[in-house]
């Protein structure tokens, strides 16, 4: 069983106060998952996961979002992907946090009441564009076959045989 953390090793751990994490405890925005207070004496217990989303809170704060719609964003998130938030891929853009969604769609989980529900886009992640750059590559890559008699190769004819007398 994961010891977790004290309230006051998540507050600091995640950058906040001890009274913010105890308001945010109480009025159920992230209750920790491990030990809840109950009564005098008894003390929180916060995991991992916890800290994540506390620690996303804090982010969505800081980037301006109110503490009103952080809570409906978590509302939302916690209806739409479990109680798993930590897996959420967000991207946080002024006073909108767009959950992306099947690499295709970011619903705007701050402002959807707002008719800014869903856009479609086309997400291009860097691995993907070094995967197909890779690919690219290899296929390129010069064969025995396209090594001419001066040493030099004939793959890729397009490209200019010294790249400096190209840029210079």
């Amino acid at each position: 069983m994961e010891e977790g953390y004290s309230g006051k090793a998540a507050a600091e751990i995640v950058g906040i106060t001890y009274r913010q994490l105890d308001y945010w405890a109480r009025t159920d925005l992230v209750r920790p998952s491990l030990a809840d207070a109950r009564g005098s004496g008894s003390r929180r217990r916060y995991s991992y996961r916890d800290l994540l989303e506390l620690k996303l809170i804090k982010t969505m704060l800081d980037s301006g979002i109110k503490l009103e719609s952080v809570r409906d964003a978590f509302d939302y998130l916690r209806t739409n992907l479990g109680e798993d938030i930590s897996s959420a891929r967000l991207v946080i853009a002024g006073s909108s946090a767009m959950l992306v969604r099947h690499d295709r769609e970011m619903i705007d989980v701050v402002n959807r009441y707002h008719g800014q529900g869903v856009l479609n886009l086309n997400l291009v992640t860097l691995d993907g564009l070094k995967g197909e750059l890779d690919a690219a590559v290899h296929e390129l890559a010069p064969t025995s076959d396209d090594v001419d008699a001066s040493g030099g190769s004939t793959a890729g004819t397009d490209r200019p045989a010294n790249t400096d007398a190209a840029h210079g």
